[in-house]
């Protein structure tokens, strides 16, 4: 599987200077709002589905089912008993959504939204009386992220894998590294789980999780000038992604070694000092963020070889559309992307990239359509 791999990512190398030599290969599409002004899209689905948050006509942040189209039939997927803010942070190919409700003098709350916007919403750690996340769910409808309260020493947040149900007693905590605290950020449909955790002396290091609870989780190491590590997301492949952080606390994106034996590559920036992964898809394509050499944060497309090919996705749209691209959060089999920029009158938005059919693009698509399908992938549990 380590050989496949790398030829994936050798070949989708060689194609990111052909994205780089081309005028246009994205239409941008502004996601809306729900009546304000400021949006921001956190991730799609193989369908197409966007999740995030945006802002109603009070001002309110609210977690939200994007139209795809741009044409503002956006859904408000409401809130939990007690709380009127939200925000959407990861649809799976079902279609089934998570995320966290805002209760105040309690915090955030790990909440499984009703995606037909009626309200029928789950809090999957109700009356604990301490704040939670949920960050991603699965084919299988496993979800994960993180919690403290009962049954749980306050020491900090511990990774958790959740019961959908709401019923706090049946969570799995997936434990640290030997320190106090962990984050759980990805699960696959194999059921691995990524994050960080802390290990005894306390420094916070990118892990793959145990599923099962007993502990046997793998440091995932940092790389070489960098102590610090965190993973924010694992493809079906089971290849990792997140940053590594120095001493000056500059954080650089990183493909992590899933064996724990500390083959890591530090992905680089666009000219800056600083970068960052979010997402990685089944095809091995990398999106996140990075400064560039004049300080301007911007949305990144990353070489996976380490080569340091890495696009600024701002110049792979029309430069007369008016937008800056600040942050790409989600990347789906087709490349699109989802994320965060600023529109030509000046607000906060979503955007969705589409790919338009120049030769490149189709090149890269169908390098990874073939290995998807080589490997049987998607065989959907929805």
């Amino acid at each position: 599987m380590r050989n496949a791999n790398y030829i994936l990512l050798l070949l989708i190398s060689l194609c990111l200077p052909l994205c780089a030599n081309a005028t246009i290969l994205y239409d941008v599409i502004d996601l809306g709002t729900l009546g304000g002004e400021d949006s921001c899209a956190r991730s799609v689905n193989e369908s197409g589905q966007v999740v995030g948050a945006s802002q109603d006509s009070s001002g309110r942040f609210r977690a939200t089912l994007f139209d795809p189209t741009g044409g503002g039939n956006n859904v408000d997927l409401g809130a939990i008993s007690g709380s009127t803010t939200s925000q959407a942070l990861y649809i799976n190919d079902c279609g089934q959504i998570v995320g966290d409700c805002w209760i105040g003098g309690v915090g955030y709350q790990a909440t499984l939204f009703d995606p037909t916007g009626n309200g029928n919403n789950t809090a999957l750690r109700p009356y604990t009386g301490f704040q939670n996340w949920a960050k991603s769910i699965n084919n299988s409808g496993q979800i994960i992220g993180s919690c403290v309260g009962p049954g749980v020493a306050f020491k900090g947040y511990v990774a958790v894998a959740f019961d959908r149900g709401g019923n706090w007693w049946y969570d799995k905590r997936l434990g640290t590294l030997g320190g106090h605290e962990s984050r759980a950020s990805s699960i696959n449909d194999a059921g691995q789980i990524v994050g960080w955790a802390e290990n005894p002396s306390g420094d916070r290091r990118a892990t793959l999780f145990d599923p099962t609870g007993y502990g046997n989780n793998v440091d995932l190491g940092a790389a070489p000038g960098y102590s610090l590590s965190s993973a924010v997301s694992i493809n079906e492949a089971g290849q990792i992604v997140g940053s590594v952080t120095d001493s000056s606390g500059h954080h650089r994106a990183a493909l992590f070694d899933p064996t724990g034996t500390g083959y890591n590559i530090e992905l680089g920036t666009i000219g800056g000092e600083s970068s960052e992964t979010l997402c990685i898809n089944d095809i091995g394509q990398i999106v996140g963020w990075g400064y560039d050499s004049l300080g301007r944060w911007h949305a990144v497309l990353f070489d996976p070889t380490g080569g340091g090919n890495n696009i600024d996705l701002n110049t792979l749209i029309d430069p007369d559309s008016g937008w800056t691209l600040k942050s790409a959060c989600s990347i789906n089999n087709h490349a699109w992307i989802v994320g965060q920029g600023i529109n030509p009158d000046g607000y906060t938005r979503g955007f969705l990239l589409k790919p338009i059919p120049e030769p490149a693009t189709i090149a890269l698509l169908s390098l990874g359509a073939l290995f998807v399908t080589r490997r049987g992938k998607r065989a959907s549990a929805c």
